[in-house]
């Protein structure tokens, strides 16, 4: 059997500040009349700076695989689904899909913002290839999935953007493609329809097609993917199963030992701390949902045997304190290892935090509070929906500090890192 994508020494590159090669005859008269003052500024053979979204990229998806594409922003992920999409064309290489391809890249995508939802169902799966027939035998299925049946014939301007991802991932999803290519367009939906979305296409790689799917929610890629793609500045950097690569990602943000200076409010004393990462359910983590219980896991250099504890505070993404953790509260949790390299596991309870990106500082103290080291935003997380939607939420204050105390459970296994 053929795979269903073949890139080789696939390549794009984008000129700053370039303009399309088409423009209405008022543009091509207005730069006609320019040129002669580019020309005495010395502008005319100016050369414009180029930039390389992606760089010699290969790499083969047979049919059935779940594929993620994972990497920081810029890194080059959705020009490479725009180039499998057809929507550009690549300056190098070839992209060679067999199948017909679905795409959800952006939210609203081939919505006319004047129709209601009904005409849009019927233009957007137009769009995507489907015939009228087939679009109407599933009409009832795709309204169901979205859920917006009460919405139905109102005017999509007046949608709301999750509303607007609810229709457009719908029509994608019955459009029953032997390829389903979808960017981080999930991020805009509710958890429950995060958790629908998630399940169909679970659904859609079950029934033999291919799904390609970019998301920075490493959790989700490491429950639906089996393999995944790592893009580090246009370049395919790793290509793995799911949770080596996702693993991998997460750990290179985080170098053991590369903590800024800006970040110590002290300089380790006795007891610095040099790494630490998250986990959930096994697997390192930086995005977590409502309800998630993952674990903080840090590294500690003693350099003299000493009595200490272990502290957390987490913080909002302006910087307030939310909740203070500290192990030493309990006489059993205070630590006293020989020197050498040792590791703790804090079990956070249940994230009952809005959405929203938060950072937690971590400290190593003794008992009468004065710090050994202390790394302010040493990790950093997302939390991506939240159960209690856009209610108010409040915070009681504890001895004046402005934060709670945070009911985390400090493991007993601590242990030495070799």
């Amino acid at each position: 059997m053929a795979p269903a994508i073949v890139v080789s020494n696939l390549c794009k590159t984008y000129r700053l500040g370039s303009r399309a090669p088409y423009a209405t005859f008022r543009e091509a008269i207005v730069e006609t009349c320019r040129k002669p003052w580019k020309w005495l500024r010395g502008e005319w053979n100016r050369q414009q700076e180029q930039i390389q979204a992606l760089r010699n990229v290969s790499f083969r998806v047979e049919p059935g695989e779940v594929v993620g594409v994972i990497g920081r922003n810029g890194a080059g992920k959705s020009t490479l689904l725009k180039i499998l999409s057809r929507i550009t064309e690549p300056t190098h290489g070839e992209a060679r899909i067999h199948g017909r391809v679905g795409s959800l890249l952006e939210v609203g995508t081939g919505f006319h913002p004047e129709l209601t939802g009904r005409d849009n169902i019927y233009l957007n799966g137009a769009i995507l290839g489907m015939s009228r027939r087939e679009i109407s035998a599933k009409f009832d299925a795709i309204v169901s999935f979205a859920e917006l049946d009460r919405f139905l014939d109102t005017p999509v301007k007046h949608y709301s953007s999750g509303m607007y991802m609810r229709l457009a991932f719908a029509v994608a999803a019955h459009l029953d493609p032997e390829i389903l290519v979808v960017d981080e367009v999930l991020a805009v939906g509710d958890a429950q329809f995060q958790k629908k979305c998630l399940g169909k296409m679970g659904e859609v790689a079950q029934g033999g097609r291919t799904v390609l799917f970019v998301s920075h929610n490493m959790g989700a890629v490491q429950k639906i993917c089996s393999r995944a793609l790592l893009l580090e500045q246009g370049e395919l950097v790793m290509d793995g199963p799911a949770a080596e690569v996702t693993t991998h990602y997460l750990k290179a943000g985080q170098i053991e030992g590369q903590f800024s200076a800006a970040q110590r409010r002290v300089q380790p004393r006795k007891v610095e701390i040099i790494d630490a990462w998250m986990e959930h359910e096994g697997h390192r983590a930086s995005s977590f949902l409502f309800g998630d219980q993952p674990c903080v896991l840090i590294a500690l250099a003693v350099k003299e045997r000493c009595r200490f504890s272990v502290e957390l505070i987490l913080r909002q993404q302006d910087g307030l304190p939310v909740a203070f953790a500290p192990s030493g509260l309990a006489k059993e949790w205070e630590l006293s290892p020989d020197p050498g390299i040792i590791r703790v596991r804090c079990r956070l309870p249940p994230l009952t935090l809005a959405a929203g990106s938060y950072s937690i500082d971590l400290i190593a103290a003794f008992t009468n509070h004065s710090f050994l080291d202390c790394v302010e935003s040493a990790l950093a997380f997302h939390v991506e929906t939240s159960a209690i939607g856009e209610r108010s939420w409040a915070f009681r204050q504890s001895r004046g500090q402005g934060f709670l105390y945070w009911d985390v459970t400090f493991s007993l296994d601590v242990q030495r890192a070799d």
